[in-house]
């Protein structure tokens, strides 16, 4: 019987204690489990390899994604790694081009390292698409929305030309997450997140996962992380599983109120520009409105001539100056010094991510309370610049 993904969010797991009856699902912190005699192995062993609370993640995951599985991590960017050990030495990576700058990061150190090649593109450009498929590459990334100028690539439209060349295809669905978004019905091989982020949604752990739309590739990814020992702790999956359970109903506040205070953004004679998809302005707004069931809670903005971006951040009171993102608070970064300080500045000018741009992750708090926040603060740093 199919299930909506709010059942399965809230049921992996529930009522399945056959010891004891609990009703939510314990957590097991036990680094090894018995055999059940001599070259008996149980479904567990050692928890690197296997640990029955990380299966549950992986399980509520692979649901949610609608792929055959799914690896829970130690981190967002071992599940970028995890998919990268899979690709055959020295091979092509087509990469957006305006992609997280740790992911920039991780794909350049590889490269230095002669494990990988990296081509940077926009994907949204068909010609540029064209002409990087034709190197043969064996993996296309793809991050949509982009991070953090929130551009909308066509996966669809992406995995089936890279299919066609021989490409596999990896989206990092971290920003929209599996409620709001699904890669792997639109073509992706794999499904990369940081589980830090809107999966547990409470800024209180570190994780990854990647679900894979085939078994065999689950396998392989579950062989590389046991391998590399990069498998989460079962603590950190217990705390994953328990904020997922009210991932639809955070994300559907958070994306009602970034659509109100990117609305009000774009009003303002102190913004320059706004990036949200949710806005008719965006120029990929239909694309969003067709490939994903809302616009996400992630927005950012480019601050007008005049406006001290420094001085914007330090006269907010309802937004906090830090990394990450998909909380139940609100943040504010500046990527060319926080999030994307990895790249260089030709990256990032390439990926058009100037001074002036100020990332938003909207929380749970009252709308109106963000929106004039916002407003004061941008008056003040106007002031203060001039």
């Amino acid at each position: 019987m199919s299930e909506h993904d709010e059942t399965i969010a809230c049921s992996v797991g529930v009522d399945d204690d056959l010891g004891h009856g609990a009703v939510m699902p314990p957590l097991y912190l036990s680094a090894n489990y018995s055999f059940a005699g001599f070259n008996e192995k149980r479904p567990f062993d050692y928890s690197r390899s296997g640990n029955p609370t990380r299966a549950q993640l992986a399980e509520a995951i692979a649901k949610l994604e609608r792929g055959a599985g799914a690896v829970i991590t130690s981190s967002g960017m071992a599940a970028v790694d995890l998919v990268l050990s899979l690709l055959p030495p020295n091979a092509l990576v087509v990469v957006t081009h305006d992609c997280y700058g740790g992911t920039w990061r991780l794909l350049e150190a590889r490269a230095k390292k002669q494990q990988i090649r990296t081509a940077y593109v926009n994907l949204r450009d068909s010609d540029a698409l064209g002409a990087a498929l034709r190197a043969a590459p064996a993996l296309v990334w793809i991050e949509t929305p982009s991070n953090p100028l929130m551009r909308i690539t066509d996966i669809a439209a992406v995995a089936s030309r890279a299919k066609a060349a021989g490409a596999r295809v990896a989206v990092d669905n971290t920003f929209l997450s599996p409620a709001l978004q699904k890669p792997i019905a639109l073509g992706a091989d794999f499904v990369v997140h940081s589980t830090t982020k809107y999966l547990n949604g409470h800024s209180d752990v570190v994780g990854g996962a990647v679900a894979a739309a085939d078994a065999a590739d689950v396998t392989e990814l579950a062989w590389w992380a046991n391998c590399c020992g990069v498998t989460g702790a079962p603590f950190d999956s217990w705390l994953t599983l328990r904020g997922l359970r009210t991932l639809h109903v955070r994300i559907e506040r958070q994306q009602a109120t970034a659509a109100a205070l990117a609305a009000r953004l774009a009003a303002l004679p102190e913004v320059a520009a706004v990036h949200y998809p949710g806005l008719e302005s965006h120029p990929e707004h239909a694309l969003a409105r067709a490939q994903q069931r809302g616009f996400g809670a992630m927005l950012s903005f480019e601050l007008a001539p005049g406006v001290d971006v420094a001085a914007f951040t330090r006269a907010l009171h309802r937004f906090t100056l830090a990394e990450s993102l998909g909380g139940i608070e609100s943040l504010v970064a500046h990527p060319a010094t926080m999030t994307h300080a990895a790249m260089t500045p030709e990256a990032r000018q390439q990926a058009g991510i100037g001074d002036n741009l100020v990332r938003v992750s909207v929380g749970l708090e009252h709308p109106d309370d963000l929106i004039g926040d916002v407003e004061q603060a941008l008056k003040a740093a106007g002031r203060g610049a001039a």
